[in-house]
């Protein structure tokens, strides 16, 4: 059985202090043990000291598990299970994902030369998961990380830069629009067609389960433009009394050129967003960043209410991460 030595916490080089109290952004948990680690045991431990897990995750706003024994999405499934939160349906996400196993989907699909933009989970809707899970399966062989951030130090950077901005966004949330095909688009970052974002070949169902998410769709023939909002741009976290950043601003301003036809995004009361905020939005979120390089079995927990995430660009071939959202 585990006991409470099973984890220790060491440190990497990438990681960030966030203030005087020495907690490190992320927290990173290795076996305490030096003889080989089963895999039932890891799960032992993380059912028997799931408070203490969660108290880290609280404090550092994501953990890495690195040296475990997780090989293939099988066991990452069992990881999954042994945390024991609820899986957190992907209906209405926007980037194009496939099951492998149990809860376990690949990560955004779109072509890994691109980067993808930071992102809280699924901000776009009224209802999103607040836990993401993700497990390197293939180890990149350069380049392609996936950065965090803490959202409160974007809010608060942004705040002082651009009050007004801010404001604003505070006053009217934000306006998601997307153009979606019946087919996905591999190519892009947003790429979900209709189908697969509602789960279904029906328009007057995804119609209906597009309206329970706050979400408008007008129909170009099998095209769907899918107009959601106003939601809010700035969050309270009522866990670490702190206002958030959460929004998917970047990922939908910051999108190639040959996909801005078909994602952007505007303020609540369909004034634009500021370009020159935007532009420093950007310079924050890279400056602010942590980017650990993947390591095959790592797994990664990530607080999506007090986190940003992104991927960087794969520079050397392979590189396969997996993920799960939770409630």
């Amino acid at each position: 059985m585990a006991t409470g030595n099973f984890f220790q916490q060491v440190t990497l080089p990438q990681q960030k202090s966030q203030n005087d109290d020495g907690i490190l952004f992320p927290a990173v948990l290795s076996p305490s043990s030096t003889t080989a680690v089963q895999l039932s045991t890891f799960k032992e431990a993380i059912r028997a000291q799931k408070p203490w897990l969660e108290s880290i995750l609280l404090k550092s706003g994501a953990i890495l598990f690195r040296g475990f024994p997780v090989t293939s999405p099988f066991d990452f499934n069992d990881v999954l299970e042994a945390f024991g939160y609820p899986e957190f349906s992907y209906l209405g996400g926007r980037a194009p994902r496939t099951q492998v196993v149990g809860r376990v989907y690949t990560a955004n699909e779109s072509p890994l030369h691109m980067e993808l933009p930071f992102h809280h989970e699924m901000s776009y809707v009224p209802d999103f998961p607040t836990k993401l899970f993700f497990f390197c399966e293939e180890e990149p062989g350069e380049g392609g990380e996936t950065p965090i951030v803490l959202s409160h130090i974007v809010y608060e950077k942004m705040k002082e830069r651009h009050p007004d901005f801010v404001a604003q966004l505070e006053e009217h949330g934000l306006m998601y629009i997307k153009v979606a095909g019946d087919r996905d688009d591999p190519s892009s970052v947003t790429g979900s067609s209709w189908k697969k974002a509602y789960q279904t070949d029906d328009k007057n169902v995804a119609e209906e389960r597009a309206v329970k998410q706050g979400t408008k769709l007008e129909w170009m023939g099998n095209i769907a433009k899918t107009i959601t909002g106003p939601v809010a741009a700035i969050r309270f976290d009522e866990a670490t009394r702190r206002k958030t950043w959460f929004n998917s601003l970047a990922i939908a301003y910051d999108v190639p050129t040959s996909e801005k036809r078909n994602t952007s995004v505007e303020l609540g009361n369909g004034d634009p967003v500021d370009e020159d905020a935007m532009k420093d939005m950007l310079r924050i979120l890279k400056e602010e960043c942590v980017a650990i390089p993947w390591k095959k079995g790592d797994v990664l927990l990530v607080n999506n209410l007090m986190v940003l995430h992104s991927r960087w660009p794969l520079i050397k071939p392979p590189r396969r991460i997996l993920a799960s959202l939770c409630k």
